[in-house]
């Protein structure tokens, strides 16, 4: 039996209008097969445009990230729902309930094939949560599934001519996407600094990639060569 926890980000919810049904049912697809071989699944959903329209809505009154925070995982929690629903709908055995901590989630995934989660508790980004949850499950890896098809060493959408790569060892990770510590609320990086300093800890496998081609989650749940990033000691 293979364990393998999966962060889908929460701008893959808000793919063009015409296609985001498809990517939804693709992804559902992608979860039957798994556990139909036997495997169990963590999801943890970010919170994506939602999490951002509420925070600003919120930042010209509210000065504490503490409760900024809180506003954005109210919005992984609604996505977090969104996925749950549409996968019990299917017909696929998942957890009842929306686990609101990593503890809670590891014990669901021991009495359930697939469990979805959202964010936990302010500071804790979706990313973190995921590769705490991944190896607290002693999962086989955490696949981080963004808007992004691999790991550059700069923001290609800011610049055009960035490097990606195609491995890249906890270290060389650590230094693209800088140290351990907490962003404001509301920012992102291609994968949580403080997530990557505990996945190295624990020497956790990454896969980044580009979670809006569902063939490439598939690729790697099935431990197949897949286009993204694969973080690991080497």
């Amino acid at each position: 039996m293979t364990s393998i926890v999966a962060a889908l980000g929460g701008s893959l919810l808000r793919p063009e209008v015409e296609k985001k049904h498809i990517w939804l049912d693709d992804l559902i697809s992608i979860i039957r097969d798994r556990v139909a071989m036997g495997d169990r699944i963590g999801l943890v959903v970010g919170g994506g445009a939602p999490a951002r329209e509420g925070i600003d809505l919120a930042r010209p009154l509210i000065n504490d990230d503490y409760h900024l925070d809180k506003i954005g995982i109210a919005a992984t929690r609604l996505n977090a729902t969104i996925i749950r629903e549409a996968i019990s709908e299917s017909g696929i055995q998942v957890s009842g309930i929306i686990p609101s901590s990593v503890n809670e989630a590891v014990q669901l995934l021991e009495e359930q094939p697939v469990v979805v989660m959202g964010g936990t508790m302010p500071g804790h980004t979706t990313d973190a949560v995921a590769i705490r949850f991944a190896i607290a499950a002693r999962a086989d890896k955490c696949i981080i599934a963004t808007n992004v098809e691999k790991v550059y060493d700069e923001d290609p959408r800011m610049k055009p001519d960035a490097k990606s790569h195609d491995y890249l060892n906890y270290e060389q990770l650590q230094k693209i996407v800088g140290p351990a510590e907490h962003k404001e609320a509301g920012q992102s990086s291609v994968v949580d600094p403080i997530g990557v300093a505990e996945a190295a800890k624990a020497k956790l496998e990454l896969n980044i990639l580009d979670g809006r081609i569902t063939d490439r989650i598939r690729q790697s749940m099935e431990g197949s060569d897949f286009k993204g990033t694969v973080i690991s000691e080497r």
